[in-house]
C-alpha cells in the first residue's frame, strides 16, 4: 500500500510573513462588570498556566476527584454524580435536557427572560413537549402559576426554570417551585449559571433533581466548564431511558465511565486539563472564603451599588425584593444612548458593563457583581464613571453623590 507522502504539493496558500506574538495582541486590560465573565484572580490565571499533564495521568485523576469534592461544597449536595461539564453553561444545560428528556416527554418551562426561552428550545430540540408558563422580564417566577400548570398537566415530566434570570435580574424563589415539583411527582432542572456561589444554592435541602451553572460568573474562573450535578432520583431516570441519548457527548453513561473514578477511568473524550486547574484554584479560593462570606459580599456590593445608583438620579428595573445582588438592571433614562454610554464606559474607564438583550434590549443596562468583580473598588470605579460619562447628556444626573451614597451603605453594614 502506498501512501502519498508528497511534502512539495504544486500550490500552497501562502502564509502571512510576520505573524505578531500574543504578547504584541494581548487584550487591554478590563474590569468586567457585565453579565459575564467576571474578573478573574491572579491565582487561577496562574493555575491556568500550569504545565499541561494527560487527561489519564493519576496526578490528574486525583484532581478531578477534588474538583467534584469541592464542587458538591458549593451546590451544597452529596450526589455522587456532581462534575464541570467540558463546555460553557449552555452545554450544561444541553447535559441536562439530552439526558432527562425523551421524545413524547412533557416539561413544564417556567419563562421570565431570555434564558428560559432556551430552556424551551431544548425540550423541543430533544423531542419533548413544552409547556410554556411565561412571565414579563423582570418578574420572578410565580409559585403559584407554575403550580396550576402542573395540575393542568399532571403527566408532565420535569419542571424546568432559571434560578436567577440574568437578562432582567430577577431571582426567583427555587425552593419553592423544586417543592412543586416534588410535590407533583416531577423532575426540577434549574439553570444556576449566575446565582451558584453568589446566592444560596441548597440542592440536597430543597431537593433539587438537575442543576447546572456555568464557572464564568460568581465563581470567577474563564468560561469553558459547565458545574452540574445529579440527583440519584435523576440519574436513575437517564439510566431506565427507553432511548439512546440524542448527544453522544452529553450522554451521562459514556461521560461517567470517564468521571465517575470507580473501578477505573473509560477515555470518553480529552478533558480540558488547564482549564480544569483553573475551576479547582477558584473553587479553593471560594472555600477559603467560605460560601455565606461570599454570599453576604454580594448582597453587601449589590446594595451599595444600588444606592449609588439610586443617588446619581437612576432607576432599578426589578422590584427590591426579587433583585439579584451579582446581576443589577438599570433602567436606560430616555434620553441617553445606550451604545454610546457603554463604549465611552470602556474607551475611558477600561470598564465593561452589558446591555439588555431580547425585550430589553436598549432599554436597560446590566451590571455584573460577580465572584472577583463584587469589590468596594469595582462598585467606586461604576458609580463614578457613570456619573462622568452622564452627567454631561442631562442635568438630571446628580455629580459627586453616587460613591458617597455607596460608602454610607458600606459603613452601616461594616
Amino acid at each position: 500500500m502506498n501512501i502519498n507522502m508528497n511534502l512539495h504539493p504544486k500550490s500552497l496558500i501562502p502564509r502571512v510573513n510576520r505573524r505578531p506574538a500574543l504578547w504584541e495582541v494581548a487584550p487591554s486590560s478590563r474590569t468586567l462588570m457585565g453579565p459575564g465573565p467576571s474578573d478573574v484572580h491572579p491565582r487561577v490565571l496562574a493555575a491556568l498556566a500550569k504545565p499541561t499533564i494527560g487527561h489519564l495521568d493519576p496526578e490528574f485523576q486525583a484532581l478531578m476527584e477534588e474538583i467534584k469534592t469541592s464542587l458538591r461544597y458549593v451546590f451544597q449536595t452529596r450526589n455522587s454524580l456532581t462534575y464541570p461539564v467540558s463546555g460553557p453553561g449552555s452545554v450544561g444545560m444541553e447535559t441536562c435536557f439530552a439526558n432527562l428528556v425523551e421524545p413524547g416527554d412533557k416539561v413544564v418551562v417556567a419563562q421570565n427572560g431570555s434564558f428560559g426561552g432556551r430552556m424551551r428550545e431544548n425540550v423541543v430540540r430533544f423531542g419533548g413537549t413544552a409547556v410554556d408558563v411565561k412571565f414579563d422580564w423582570g418578574r420572578p417566577v410565580d409559585p403559584n402559576a407554575i403550580e396550576d400548570a402542573l395540575k393542568a398537566n399532571p403527566d408532565a415530566k420535569a419542571l424546568a426554570f432559571v434560578h436567577a434570570e440574568t437578562s432582567t435580574g430577577a431571582l426567583s424563589d427555587a425552593e419553592a417551585l423544586i417543592g412543586l415539583a416534588r410535590k407533583h411527582d416531577c423532575l426540577s432542572i434549574v439553570d444556576t449559571v449566575t446565582s451558584l456561589g453568589g446566592v444560596p444554592v441548597l440542592v440536597d435541602e430543597w431537593g433539587a433533581d438537575a442543576v447546572y451553572s456555568g464557572t464564568q460568573k460568581c465563581l470567577s474562573c474563564p468560561p469553558g466548564l459547565s458545574p452540574v450535578t445529579f440527583s440519584d432520583r435523576a440519574a436513575e431516570v437517564v439510566r431506565a431511558r427507553k432511548t439512546p441519548v440524542a448527544s453522544w457527548f452529553n450522554d451521562l453513561n459514556l461521560v461517567m465511565q470517564y468521571w465517575s473514578g470507580q473501578g477505573g477511568r473509560t477515555y470518553h473524550h480529552t478533558a480540558p486539563v488547564n482549564a480544569l486547574f483553573g475551576l479547582y484554584e477558584s473553587l479553593v479560593m471560594l472555600e477559603e472564603e467560605g460560601l455565606e462570606v461570599s454570599w453576604a459580599r454580594h448582597r453587601l456590593m449589590h446594595e451599595a451599588l444600588v444606592a449609588g445608583v439610586e443617588a446619581m438620579g437612576l432607576s432599578m428595573h426589578v422590584a427590591k425584593e426579587y433583585r439579584l445582588p451579582m446581576l443589577n438592571t438599570v433602567k436606560i433614562p430616555d434620553w441617553v444612548d445606550d451604545k454610546t454610554v457603554r463604549s465611552e464606559l470602556l474607551a475611558r474607564y477600561g470598564l465593561e458593563i452589558g446591555a439588555g438583550i431580547g425585550a430589553l434590549a436598549g432599554k436597560v443596562w446590566r451590571i455584573g457583581l460577580m465572584g472577583q468583580s463584587a469589590t468596594v473598588k469595582n462598585v467606586l470605579l461604576c458609580l463614578e464613571a457613570l456619573e462622568h460619562v452622564l452627567a454631561p447628556q442631562s442635568d438630571e444626573v446628580v455629580l459627586n453623590v453616587a460613591a458617597d451614597a455607596a460608602l454610607k451603605v458600606l459603613s452601616y453594614k461594616a
